[in-house]
């Protein structure tokens, strides 16, 4: 029930917030390439819950188990399956609303479509289900950085309050992976008034992909930028994406064009996609995250039944999503533009020259 992603590199997740574990299916990945485990433990442990005050107190280590795909430190070709074993549940902290439609949350809707529903936790629409997108990302980085393509992301807004600078090298050292090092006070000040009021934030998350090549993109239904957006949205809690300039909606025409020299474009007003297509340009897009849902406040509501009822939540949530959630931003669109560019290298007649004739 579309639980896939990709055309080439192509991945596919499972399991439940409160289930046994969580897991990932990755097809389309070259063989031959070094894999690197160490580095997909690492990228697991940037998204892992309950480092600190600023995230979920679920204590998860996130190790990975890789099942399949990978023999003597090289990828096989073949796909490469990950499980991930959930060792931190509390389910009975659910079980005042296993009847119950939390407000914001995905309930209402799962039990309407299936008639029936894993409250524990959200079940498969809970943001657990992103570690496994996590898994997928660092293997598509493993291939990105075989061509020197990197993807960087951090928070650029929380509360309405925006970064004046953004420093994506900072990020990477920030507890809240703020891109803006001036910022990142007053933002942790609101997230901690937020959570001791038993409430949430939304933010912004930056991200650019650098060292991009000419040509990445399938028109018209399988643009570069169609498809990164559809990325974006798909992760838990984003409800927008910006892509290019945030402010092009208000220029003129003449304002917003990129110009071009002899030399390359004089701006980036596109994002560094045309029609599409990559242009050569940094992609630059901005990705919109809504408040936590799960807050600790009572909240109307309804049962399975249609009786008004109160809502008072229990357990462990993140003040924010947008913190952790920059870590599936950069795995999304690593997985996207891993898949242009495989998608890509079959466009030139050359192309399929050189791997069958050997020119």
């Amino acid at each position: 029930m579309f639980n896939s992603f990709g055309e080439i590199f192509r991945f596919t997740t499972f399991g439940e917030s409160h289930g046994k574990a969580i897991g990932v299916i990755v097809d389309g990945v070259p063989a031959g390439m070094d894999f690197d485990e160490e580095f997909l433990i690492r990228e697991l442990d940037r998204r892992r819950p309950g480092k600190n005050r600023f995230s979920t107190q679920r204590k998860e280590s996130d190790t990975p188990e890789i099942l399949s795909g990978v023999f003597e430190g090289k990828t096989t070709g073949t796909p490469i399956a990950i499980v991930i074993f959930n060792k931190d549940q509390k389910s009975k902290d659910y079980s005042n609303i296993k009847d119950i439609f939390r407000p914001g949350h995905a309930d209402f809707t799962y039990f309407h479509k299936y008639g029936i529903r894993d409250y524990r936790g959200g079940g498969r629409s809970s943001a657990r289900e992103t570690a496994a997108r996590v898994a997928a990302g660092a293997i598509a980085k493993m291939i990105l950085k075989e061509v020197g393509i990197k993807i960087e992301a951090g928070v650029i807004e929380i509360g309405g309050i925006r970064a004046k600078t953004i420093d994506f090298e900072y990020a990477k050292k920030s507890e809240i992976f703020a891109v803006d090092k001036e910022k990142e006070k007053e933002w942790m000040d609101l997230i901690d008034k937020a959570r001791n009021e038993h409430n949430s934030l939304g933010g912004v998350v930056r991200l650019r992909i650098k060292n991009m090549p000419i040509g990445l993109g399938e028109p018209i239904y399988y643009k570069l930028d169609n498809i990164l957006a559809s990325a974006m949205v798909s992760i838990n809690a984003v409800k927008g994406v910006y892509i290019g300039n945030p402010n092009a909606h208000k220029l003129t025409g003449l304002e917003n064009n990129d110009e071009i020299s002899k030399s390359g474009f004089l701006s980036n007003n596109s994002g560094g996609v045309l029609g599409g297509i990559s242009n050569g340009e940094d992609i630059e897009l901005e990705v919109f995250f809504k408040p936590t849902p799960s807050i600790f406040k009572p909240q109307k509501s309804i049962d399975i039944n249609g009786n008004e009822v109160e809502v008072n939540l229990k357990g462990r949530h993140d003040p924010i999503v947008a913190i952790r959630g920059s870590v599936v931003v950069e795995a999304m669109a690593a997985c996207v533009v891993t898949d242009m560019l495989l998608l890509n290298t079959t466009r030139k007649i050359e192309n399929i020259k050189k791997v069958y004739l050997n020119n």
